[in-house]
C-alpha cells in the first residue's frame, strides 16, 4: 500500500507539471523594449480613438451629408461634437476600442505563448532541431485555434457587458431612459476589462480536470484576490482595475448642478474608464520594469558573492 501511494503521488505530480499554466512562466521572458513600445502605441491610440475618432468626417456622416456640405465641420469645437449626441460618441469609442483591444490581446497571447515555449525549452533539454519542430507545430496549432478562441472571448465579452449593465443600473443609472447609452458604456467596460484576459488566458473552466482547476483558480487569483505575480498578469489586471475605478470616478461630475454639455450621461464615466485604463497600463509597465531591474540586480549581487573566494581560517600557531 505505501508503495502504491508513492507511485500514485509521483504520477500525480508528473501530470501536474505537464499541465499548462494559463499565466505561464512569465518571469523567464520579459521583452522590456518591445513591451514598452507596444504600451506606448496602445495607450496613445486609445486616447486618439476616444477623443478624435467621434469627430472625424466618417463619424459625422451619421448626421447626413448636409451637415458636411454646410461647412460646420471645420468650425465646430471638438467638445460640441462629442457632447451633441452621447450615444453616437460612445458607439464610435466602442468601435475604435474593440479594434485596439483585439490587437492588444493578440500581442499579449503571443507573449504568453512565447514565455511558455521558452520555459519548456529550458526545462526539456531538447536539441535545436527538436525545439524548432515543436515551435512549428505549436504555431500551426495556434493558427487553427485562433478563430474559436476569438469567438469564446467575444461571447464572454457580450455576457460581461450584460452583467455590467445590470450592475450600473443597480448603482443608480437610468433603468428605462438612456437605455442605449447605458448599454454602450457597459459594452465599453467589457471590451476594456474582459476581452484581453479572456483571449489571453482562455475562459475560466468549471471542469474537474487539472487544466480547468488551474484556469479557474488563476481567474480567481487575478480578478477576485487582485494578486498578479507576473508582468503579463499585471498588464491584464492593473488596466482593468484602472478602467473600473476611472468609470466610477467619472460618474461624480454628473451629480453636480453645473449644467454643462459634457455632463451628459454617460460621457464622463466613459472618458474616466478609458483614462483609468491608460493609467493602469502605465502603472503595470513601471511596476514590472522596476521589479525586473531589481531582480537583475539581485542576481548580479548573488553571482558576485558566489564568485568571491571565501577566506580560509588561519591556522593557530603552535
Amino acid at each position: 500500500m505505501p508503495a502504491r501511494k508513492a507511485k500514485a503521488h509521483a504520477a500525480g505530480s508528473t501530470a501536474t507539471r505537464n499541465q499548462p499554466d494559463p499565466s505561464g512562466d512569465m518571469d523567464a521572458f520579459f521583452p522590456f523594449a518591445r513591451y514598452t513600445s507596444i504600451v506606448g502605441v496602445h495607450t496613445s491610440l486609445l486616447a486618439f480613438s476616444t477623443l478624435l475618432l467621434p469627430t472625424t468626417p466618417t463619424a459625422l456622416l451619421s448626421k447626413g451629408l448636409s451637415a458636411l456640405t454646410a461647412g460646420d465641420r471645420p468650425r465646430r469645437d471638438v467638445v460640441d461634437v462629442l457632447t451633441e449626441n452621447p450615444a453616437r460618441t460612445v458607439a464610435w469609442i466602442c468601435g475604435g476600442t474593440l479594434i485596439l483591444q483585439g490587437w492588444w490581446a493578440s500581442w499579449m497571447k503571443t507573449w504568453a505563448q512565447e514565455s511558455r515555449t521558452q520555459a519548456s525549452g529550458q526545462g526539456g533539454g531538447q536539441s535545436a532541431s527538436a525545439e524548432a519542430t515543436q515551435r512549428k507545430l505549436e504555431r500551426k496549432e495556434r493558427g487553427s485555434q485562433r478563430v474559436p478562441e476569438l469567438g469564446k472571448a467575444a461571447a464572454m465579452t457580450l455576457a460581461a457587458s450584460a452583467a455590467f449593465h445590470v450592475i450600473v443600473v443597480l448603482f443608480g443609472a437610468p433603468l428605462v431612459r438612456h437605455l442605449l447609452h447605458t448599454y454602450l458604456m457597459s459594452l465599453l467596460l467589457a471590451i476594456l476589462t474582459v476581452f484581453p484576459p479572456a483571449y489571453t488566458l482562455g475562459l475560466p473552466a468549471l471542469g474537474s480536470d487539472s487544466p480547468s482547476i488551474v484556469s479557474w483558480f488563476t481567474w480567481v487569483r487575478l480578478f477576485a484576490e487582485l494578486s498578479p505575480r507576473t508582468p503579463i498578469e499585471r498588464a491584464l489586471v492593473y488596466p482593468a482595475v484602472g478602467a473600473l475605478m476611472g468609470c466610477w470616478a467619472g460618474a461624480i461630475p454628473i451629480g453636480l448642478d453645473w449644467e454643462r454639455p459634457w455632463q451628459a450621461w454617460p460621457l464622463t464615466p466613459v472618458f474616466g474608464a478609458v483614462g483609468g485604463y491608460i493609467v493602469g497600463s502605465l502603472v503595470a509597465l513601471v511596476t514590472s520594469a522596476t521589479l525586473a531591474i531589481a531582480q537583475v540586480d539581485r542576481q548580479a549581487q548573488q553571482q558576485a558573492q558566489s564568485s568571491t573566494p571565501t577566506p580560509t581560517a588561519k591556522t593557530k600557531k603552535s
